[in-house]
């Protein structure tokens, strides 16, 4: 029996950590919130008192009418009710600017949206954004990214719904990334049977872990991307979130946070096929476009191989790869591919989305539809080869 209490025990200190890192995501949240009243209260209070001393000031200034029969000669200053209102706006304007508050159209905004702007990428069509018609590029939708000036050079389909298999990862990772902090990757999650037999079951790609293996943080992110493993993508959801149904909450909310939930829905962080996880390849481009922006997520999707951190279970860690990567890191195409994430599912046949960088611009490009990954990675070569423009030379 002492096996069964030690696994209580494990499952009793993974709780315990879980419910440490709720605490501490809750106390930071209370202290925000906090944080905010404070000065909105702040903010408002000062304004009172200015509108008040300007309402006394007003009071003070005007004169009655017997006031004002009995002077011989009146004042040569202009009276406040004679002052023009943009001067009396001005005033007020400008007392407000001294005492660090916006104008009451402002204040009265949710101070939680002024304080957490988030960027919006969009990628706008210009006259010199083309179709892709080449008939080498067998893949039924792609886009094709100027991730500098976010311009799409060019598209086949690019707003159409697809299901984006694996290339789901991409949000997964950046999920995570954005909510640990550097020692949180050196933290350790303890691999349960639920996860392992959930890969299992819905036969995803795997890293390999198996039930009871104590796997580091940063080893489940570079699982996730590298062989695209379900059993990784699962315990990083869980070690964020508590749950997998909490993470993906979390996946949608960051789409509607890049503007695109219109388009796109997540069911699972692992990529399966369900008829309500779509988006569209210019959705993916956005999301690959967030996760250039995160370090640790540009570190892991541009990784052509790692190994695992050695365990009692694998002594020698676990060897894995972006093929991706690594097949394509030989084709001539004028410049380098420095990240990428493949996926298939019956639906949608082999995608990909890469991140590359060409005469010193930066493109990102998503395909979905091609027959297998070979088919996939050409495509992407030719894509870059004929659609990005030639570089100008000045004299």
């Amino acid at each position: 029996m002492e096996p069964y209490f030690d696994e209580q025990e494990e499952d009793r200190e993974f709780l315990a950590r879980c419910e440490e890192r709720r605490r501490r995501r809750l106390e930071r949240q209370r202290r925000l919130r906090r944080q905010r009243l404070i000065k909105r209260y702040v903010c408002l209070g000062i304004l009172a008192v200015l509108i008040i001393s300007v309402s006394f000031a007003l009071r003070s200034c005007k004169k009655t009418e017997p006031e004002a029969a009995l002077e011989i000669q009146p004042m040569e200053s202009p009276s406040p009710t004679d002052m023009p209102m943009e001067e009396i706006g001005e005033t007020l304007r400008k007392a407000r600017e001294e005492a660090g508050i916006a104008d009451s159209a402002e204040t009265e905004e949710d101070p939680s949206e002024q304080e957490e702007e988030h960027p919006l990428y969009q990628f706008a069509d210009t006259e010199d954004t083309v179709p892709i018609t080449s008939a080498e590029v067998i893949s039924t939708n792609a886009i094709l990214v100027d991730e500098n000036a976010n311009v799409v050079v060019a598209s086949k389909g690019s707003k159409q719904r697809i299901y984006p298999a694996s290339m789901t990862k991409v949000l997964t990772v950046l999920v995570a990334a954005e909510q640990i902090t550097e020692e949180d990757l050196d933290d350790t999650f303890t691999m349960t049977l639920e996860i392992t037999d959930y890969a299992y079951v819905n036969d995803c790609s795997t890293v390999g872990f198996v039930d009871g293996e104590e796997v580091p943080v940063r080893d489940l992110f570079y699982g996730t991307v590298l062989p695209s493993g379900g059993d990784a993508a699962l315990g990083l959801a869980t070690y964020i979130s508590g749950s997998h149904e909490a993470f993906v909450g979390q996946m949608n909310a960051k789409l509607e946070e890049l503007g695109i939930a219109d388009s796109a829905h997540f069911t699972n962080c692992i990529g399966l096929y369900d008829d309500n996880h779509y988006c569209t390849a210019y959705d993916m481009a956005v999301i690959m476009k967030a996760a250039m922006q995160n370090d640790l997520c540009r570190e892991i999707l541009s990784a052509h191989t790692y190994t695992t951190t050695p365990t009692e279970e694998h002594p020698d860690g676990i060897p894995i790869s972006n093929w991706f990567l690594r097949k394509i890191e030989d084709k001539d195409m004028g410049g380098e591919v420095l990240c990428g994430k493949t996926g298939y599912v019956v639906q949608s046949k082999n995608c990909a989305v890469s991140y590359s960088q060409i005469n010193g611009t930066t493109y990102i490009c998503v395909t979905t539809g091609a027959t297998n990954n070979w088919r996939c990675i050409y495509d992407h070569v030719e894509i870059y080869n004929r659609y990005v423009p030639a570089k100008t030379t000045t004299a």
